[in-house]
């Protein structure tokens, strides 16, 4: 069968179709009106096309939930004054989200997904600055730049990098860590993570239709958050995915078959299944 993505930018259509489903429920953890909008034909198209695509919702949309929580959290709390949010792709949250006027809001991705949001969003009012940086994140030179250019008039920036990493290299990843580590203003990094058991799960769900479509799923280190640590980063927060779905009501129909399993099973294995899959708060080392 035909992959419905062509493209790895095309994985935005697709979460911004979940992000749609989750806002029109009359009990949404979040509203994201432009969702559908920015999703469009396509993005329907490669729901309908993904194996179970529907059923494997939850993850992506209590993704979001608690992404927003930490974002706003740490601008309220930890003073961040800019977000520099990686690989945006159809990410709406400076429109949707209650955020200061003062803050300033990059999102950053290759040009053709970036002219498509502008366009989708023309007119409409962000909550505070944004600005659209189009850059392949892939091109070192140019990335080094871009981070330069935005640590140089940033204080505490906070790095978001939503549905990314899993699509890249070991050896990229530890390249951008590398890179985004070297900024002291970049104080943290706000990131998704999955173990290698993830990795072989998805493989086996949508691993043909990514690998076909250009989007073929790589990261997921066996040594979890530890493997940042020779690159400048920390581990400060780990939010385990089924914990956070379950308290936010979103957890599959046969959470309680994993969780009973987790009763019985040794201190290390219960470990594991807590490193399933999650959202880590991390902390440069080098912050200032």
């Amino acid at each position: 069968m035909t992959s419905p993505i062509t493209h790895v930018s095309d994985t935005a259509r697709w979460v911004a179709l979940y992000r749609a489903m989750e806002s029109e429920r009359r009990d949404p953890l979040f509203r994201d009106p432009y969702a559908r909008r920015l999703a469009g034909e396509q993005g329907e198209a490669i729901l309908r096309g993904m194996k179970q695509g529907r059923r494997w919702a939850w993850p992506m949309i209590v993704r979001t939930a608690v992404m927003d929580e930490i974002i706003l959290r740490a601008i309220d709390r930890d003073g961040v004054d800019t977000v520099l949010n990686l690989a945006a792709g159809l990410d709406a949250r400076p429109y949707r989200l209650a955020l200061p006027k003062t803050l300033r809001w990059v999102d950053v991705d290759l040009p053709d997904i970036l002219t498509y949001k502008e366009q989708q969003l023309a007119g409409e009012t962000p909550s505070c600055t944004v600005e659209f940086a189009k850059v392949d994140l892939r091109d070192a030179a140019a990335r080094r730049t871009l981070f330069a250019g935005v640590a140089e008039s940033a204080q505490r920036v906070l790095v978001v990098t939503e549905g990314l990493l899993i699509y890249l290299t070991p050896a990229q990843v530890a390249d951008l860590a590398k890179d985004l580590a070297a900024q002291p203003a970049f104080r943290w990094w706000l990131i998704d993570l999955g173990s290698p058991a993830l990795l072989q799960f998805l493989s086996r769900t949508w691993g043909n239709q990514l690998r076909s479509g250009n989007a073929p799923m790589l990261f997921a280190p066996e040594e979890g958050t530890a493997f940042f640590a020779p690159t400048g980063w920390r581990e400060a927060e780990y939010r385990p995915m089924l914990d956070e779905a379950l308290r936010l009501q979103r957890a599959p129909r046969m959470a309680w078959v994993w969780r009973l399993l987790g009763l019985f099973a040794s201190k290390k294995r219960r470990e594991q299944f807590k490193r399933f899959s999650g959202i880590v708060l991390l902390e440069n080392s080098k912050g200032r």
